[in-house]
């Protein structure tokens, strides 16, 4: 732990998540639910917590709510420790009156509470990836070289690589160039033999470019003088770190694992059910590096006559009679009898209705909390707290693309039905 004193950490709550929208419509993007019983920015706090970093700031300023109460809830340390894990809200002082503007422009907004640790070393990571990362072979990396600032990247595929900031580097591993998402000619002279990182010869034919994974260790004192630079700059990867390469030791540290951005509805929806594989990318069942969370005390899920292949059940659900097939179904998700769910995140509740609740719902012709009898779903993310009537059919079998119901009540995105939170389906809709 010695090593970590002088060490903090800052996650990137992003912007307003509007790729994500309507799963941020009522909450900011690291609070978006993941895999059944987490939330996106359990991934980033726990990596720090299995690296033995336990000074942690989350920066945020959308719809930050319920990622505060998450995190005040969830990451509370022994108080013989020093540890903590804070929300920092963008905030109005007379110095900058305005709201982020962007990665570098958050990080320069609360230097004065970064400040107040006297730390010499900043671990800059971002609230929506998922990945598992030892932080600590980062760190060494850095201080082995004696960095001012080392950047994580990871080799990417051409088809991949328009949409990263791209990078060069020299036999030693200090960048030489850095360039945001080139293309056609400039995206060609980005390419690199990564075979030098430890790659063999055919995965570095398919895979020669480096792209930066938007996460950066600075020397505390380098990043304060980057930053008071040019006020002007509010972007790590499109002006400090082309800036910093210049003038200062840059390095590369190469991570060769599973690293999947989930900014999109597409993404989103892609890493989660990647989840339910025999042999999934990332895995949940890590004894060495769990995922940390919420402890809930639900108890264990009740399945009466149901078929299911390839899925995911978090606790307290109560499933009758129903099929589902690469599904992750969330706490306290409650389907009837007769539901076919196929290719969803059912995302669950936040609560369990009362028989009292139940019967005014019943009475009111209002579909309770859950999945109503007969209901098909298919390739869908039903958001929490969702109430999904009897023979309901969300399977889009038009295929359409992107679509916003007038009322709300439904979005497709990439073909990919969403039922926003609280959102209520009447018994018989069809999409």
């Amino acid at each position: 732990m010695g090593t970590n004193r002088n060490l903090l950490t800052v996650i990137l709550g992003g912007g307003a998540g509007t790729r994500l929208f309507p799963l941020t419509r009522m909450r900011s993007k690291p609070a978006v639910p993941l895999g059944g019983k987490y939330r996106l920015v359990d991934i980033p706090v726990s990596n720090c917590i299995n690296s033995d970093i336990t000074k942690i700031f989350v920066l945020t300023q959308y719809n930050s709510a319920s990622l505060n109460r998450h995190i005040a809830r969830t990451y509370r340390f022994s108080q013989f420790s020093d540890g903590f894990v804070e929300i920092l809200a963008a905030e109005q002082t007379p110095e900058s009156p305005q709201w982020f503007q962007g990665t570098a422009d958050a990080v320069r907004q609360v230097l004065p509470h970064i400040g107040d640790w006297q730390i010499d070393t900043l671990l800059i990571l971002s609230g929506d990836h998922l990945y598992r990362m030892d932080y600590r072979q980062f760190l060494k990396r850095h201080h082995d070289t004696g960095a001012d600032v080392t950047v994580s990247v990871i080799p990417c595929a051409r088809e991949e690589a328009e949409d990263f900031g791209l990078l060069k580097t020299d036999e030693a591993g200090r960048i030489t160039e850095f360039r945001e998402k080139p293309k056609g000619a400039a995206l060609e002279e980005m390419r690199v033999d990564t075979q030098a990182f430890g790659l063999d010869a055919d995965e570095a034919a398919r895979r020669p470019y480096l792209a930066s994974m938007g996460i950066y260790v600075f020397n505390y004192q380098r990043l304060e003088q980057l930053l008071a630079q040019d006020t002007a700059w509010v972007d790590f990867g499109r002006e400090v770190i082309p800036a910093a390469i210049k003038c200062c030791n840059v390095q590369a540290f190469l991570f060769n694992g599973y690293w999947e951005d989930i900014g999109t509805i597409a993404a989103f929806h892609a890493a989660n059910l990647a989840m339910t594989s025999t042999l999934p990318h990332f895995n949940l069942f890590d004894a060495e590096a769990p995922i940390y969370t919420r402890a809930r005390y639900l108890p264990p899920s009740k399945l009466h006559h149901c078929e299911i292949h390839d899925s995911i059940i978090s606790e307290g659900c109560i499933i009758n009679q129903s099929t589902i097939r690469r599904s992750i179904i969330g706490l306290r998700g409650r389907i009837e009898r007769g539901a076919q769910i196929e290719d969803t995140y059912l995302m669950g509740a936040d609560y369990y209705q009362s028989i009292d609740e139940m019967r005014v719902d019943t009475e009111a012709g209002t579909p309770r909390v859950g999945v109503g009898e007969g209901a098909i779903i298919r390739r869908a993310i039903i958001d929490k707290n969702t109430r999904i009537g009897a023979n309901v059919h969300l399977v889009n079998e038009r295929g359409i693309e992107n679509y916003d119901a007038e009322d709300g009540s439904f979005y497709i995105r990439d073909r990919i039905i969403i039922i926003p939170k609280n959102g209520t389906i009447k018994d018989g809709t069809v999409v």
